[in-house]
């Protein structure tokens, strides 16, 4: 933050009267009303808006709060969060603003804060779309909108059930090396996941991720002091992010995600193609989420993650790319939202080169990806180990 003062300014102020009650207004309209105020006192287009700092108070979405603001301000930001620090949340938004902008991952932060003050919130105010257009027709939880994900890519593409559950059947292999997995010790078949319940088609039960207790946790400090730690240091080579949209019927696309985009940004930063990573930590809840991941970073055509799956060797330690060696979410479990640190985690402990049991060998890079909502809000990661 020492050199900030130079490269980063605010350009644009917005601002809405106090009121002691909001009657028939939502919260969502009041934030896109206090940002387009905002953007036209800077006098720039909405379009030129890459980044977004939302707090946590919009009562019309509990979860995936920054995809649902910027689904309904019809953004794509290439970095997006949610800042909860109370009565700090304004001031903590501008600084984390300033250092997104001097990493790179954005150029034009919008910073909004706001709350309605409605003696009675009527359903008829809630402008989160997924309410609006999914839920009514059936699109409720993520079984069912990552199955139309699926349903979507197999029309498009032709892939078979086969192809997807490969997927499902390499996670519990890999699970088997890792005594920490939910699945250690159960491994299945491609057939045993076709085998599996219908839960709502064409996913069956052993495609979706087992939500599970647990943690994650990670240590980030600057190079030299992680030079005189005890292990091998991990640097972050390149980092990417991009969130397209919330609700599933706003998706630009059914069978590609902004995980392409943030994978080309973190490549591109990084210098190196995916497919010339050693290791490749992809989050998987689904299999149909593993399936266009593999296909958005470049590794294969679309609709073409089977064949190169074959070809890979599968996802093992031993495979030309071996993927999600701890067992992915579909092997290892989803501890909640701790479920995508999992994979940073498996990168780190591959490059420092310390697990006998599942060790890829010459580990020194890891493409890592993270996903949240419904294949909606992406983060991309590319690590590398200290030579």
């Amino acid at each position: 933050m020492r050199h900030l003062s130079s490269r980063v300014a605010i350009s644009g102020i917005g601002e809405l009267a106090p009121k002691r009650r909001t009657e028939g207004v939502a919260t969502m309209d009041m934030l896109m009303r206090v940002s387009a105020e905002a953007i036209t006192d800077a006098a720039i287009e909405p379009s030129e808006v890459d980044g977004l700092l939302v707090g946590p108070q919009v009562g019309e979405t509990p979860q995936h709060v920054p995809a649902a603001v910027a689904e309904y301000f019809g953004m794509q930001p290439t970095m997006a969060n949610m800042v909860d620090l109370g009565g700090a949340s304004g001031p903590g938004m501008v600084w984390r603003a300033a250092a997104a902008i001097a990493a790179g991952q954005c150029e034009t932060v919008l910073c909004v804060l706001g709350n309605h003050r409605n003696a009675v919130a009527p359903r008829s105010l809630n402008r989160n779309p997924a309410r609006e257009f999914d839920t009514p027709f059936g699109a409720s939880g993520a079984n069912t909108s990552y199955a139309l994900l699926m349903q979507a890519h197999m029309d498009r593409y032709g892939c078979r059930p086969e192809d997807y559950a490969a997927l499902a059947a390499g996670s519990r292999e890999n699970a088997q090396s890792n005594p920490a997995a939910i699945f250690y010790g159960s491994p299945a078949s491609v057939d045993d996941v076709l085998a599996s319940p219908l839960i709502t088609s064409p996913l069956h039960l052993f495609e979706i991720v087992m939500p599970v207790a647990g943690g994650e946790a990670v240590i980030v400090t600057t190079a030299e002091r992680a030079a005189k730690g005890p292990h091998r240091p991990v640097h972050l080579l390149g980092a990417g992010e991009k969130v397209t949209h919330r609700a599933v019927s706003q998706a630009p696309d059914l069978t590609s995600g902004p995980l392409k985009s943030a994978i080309a940004r973190a490549t591109e930063q990084a210098g190196i193609a995916a497919g010339q990573v050693d290791f490749l930590s992809l989050y998987d809840c689904y299999t149909i989420m593993l399936a266009t991941t593999i296909e958005d970073a470049g590794l294969c055509a679309p609709g073409a993650f089977g064949q190169w799956l074959r070809d890979n060797g599968g996802m093992g330690p031993t495979a030309r790319q071996p993927i999600n060696t701890h067992g992915g979410q579909l092997g290892f479990g989803q501890p909640d939202l701790a479920g995508g640190m999992t994979h940073v985690v498996e990168a780190v402990r591959q490059i420092r080169g310390n697990m006998p049991e599942r060790q890829i060998a010459g580990c020194d890079t890891a493409l890592v990806t993270g996903n949240g909502a419904t294949m909606s809000e992406a983060v991309a990661l590319v690590l590398g180990g200290a030579s």
